[in-house]
């Protein structure tokens, strides 16, 4: 439970970080389609979910926003006070470019911007949770019908998750750690459920859906510092003997020249690096692929309806094809991810 309760606050921190948003600015033509605002505005995280424009007004669901100012003072409220970015509100205001673009800032009386303190609940917030509450409803259910009558026969989400459960608990956790594999059961159900969740969840293009969270860089990172921290705690002092003092490697090449415990050092960090990278890079790229399909049908629809027609067509058949194939590799990186955290756990508890 203390390894589920580190996962999501862990989360929830750093799904806030990096809010952005590369909409179109008041100063920008909004007749023309701006296809860079349009990618990124959905593969960035935002203080507001944009649903569509109807001519020149915006239709978006605000988000609670939280901040600090420079005195130290909590404000909280939300951020259709804003106005799409518009406009400030006690002081603070969404900035349009700089260092700071996209975030919210406090311009100070010597016109600098002051990045306050920021607890808002951006749309990954948002997603993460909603999809925390969506599988402790599910799974507190499915424990309650297992507590009331353990021999019934599964039926509904019980049937359809269970196989799922005995895949993550046997054929990774045990599969992979081996002896103690118990303790870390937990830890990697709630790593799979939740990745895979969170993959899915960004693919539905419907509020309360459709956040880029598992292909924003520091959700990863923050899901590659879970890991980590939990091999961490995991370590024998073998596991340390060996990385410092690796055996069947000859003498000069540990002392005085330490370059095997080195390289072993390196490695126990590119293991979770390779976690951030695979997952992001992956997840992110699916997006980014589908947007710009759908994105190519208003770019080319100054060539008249008859060739706009043939290019939305084929964009919307590729987009459906990538769709279906992000689906596939929703599982995939959640799988590979559970995996990978596995063998770390056993490279740390068994010599």
């Amino acid at each position: 439970m203390k390894n589920i309760v580190s996962v999501l606050l862990l989360l929830f921190f750093s799904a806030g970080l990096g809010a952005q948003n590369s909409e179109s600015t008041p100063e920008q033509d909004n007749s023309a389609f701006h296809i860079k605002d349009f990618i990124f505005g959905h593969i960035s995280n935002d203080y507001e979910f944009h649903i569509t424009d109807l001519g020149k007004h915006q239709i978006s669901v605000p988000l609670p926003v939280i901040v600090r100012n420079s005195e130290g003072k909590w404000f909280f409220f939300m951020s259709s006070k804003f106005h799409h970015k518009s406009e400030s509100y006690n002081g603070f205001h969404i900035a349009i470019e700089g260092k700071y673009s996209g975030q919210i800032v406090e311009m100070l009386p010597d016109g600098s911007e002051y990045r306050p303190v920021d607890l808002s609940i951006t749309k990954n917030v948002f997603t993460i949770l909603l999809t925390v509450i969506l599988l402790s409803i599910i799974f507190i259910s499915i424990r309650r019908r297992y507590t009331r009558d353990p021999l019934r026969t599964p039926r509904g989400l019980q049937s359809l998750l269970e196989p799922v459960i005995l895949f993550v608990t046997d054929d990774i956790a045990k599969a992979a750690i081996g002896k103690g594999y118990e303790k870390h059961v937990n830890f990697l159900l709630t790593m799979f459920f939740l990745i895979l969740t969170l993959n899915l969840t960004g693919l539905i293009p419907i509020f309360p859906f459709g956040a880029n969270v598992t292909g924003n860089i520091n959700v990863t990172v923050a899901l590659a510092l879970c890991t980590f921290f939990v091999t961490m705690i995991s370590t024998t002092k073998e596991y340390w003997h060996h990385k410092l003092w690796t055996p069947g490697v000859p003498l000069l090449l540990k002392a005085p020249f330490p370059l095997m415990p080195l390289v072993e050092i390196i490695s126990i960090f590119t293991g979770p690096i390779a976690l951030i990278i695979r997952l992001f890079a992956n997840i992110l790229s699916g997006h980014m692929v589908v947007t710009v399909l759908l994105g190519l049908i208003f770019v080319f629809s100054f060539l008249g309806p008859l060739f706009d027609s043939v290019i939305s067509v084929i964009a919307i058949i590729f987009s459906i094809f990538i769709m279906l194939l992000d689906v596939l590799v929703s599982f995939i990186q959640a799988y590979v991810f559970t995996l990978l955290s596995a063998l770390y756990f056993a490279s740390a508890k068994h010599p």
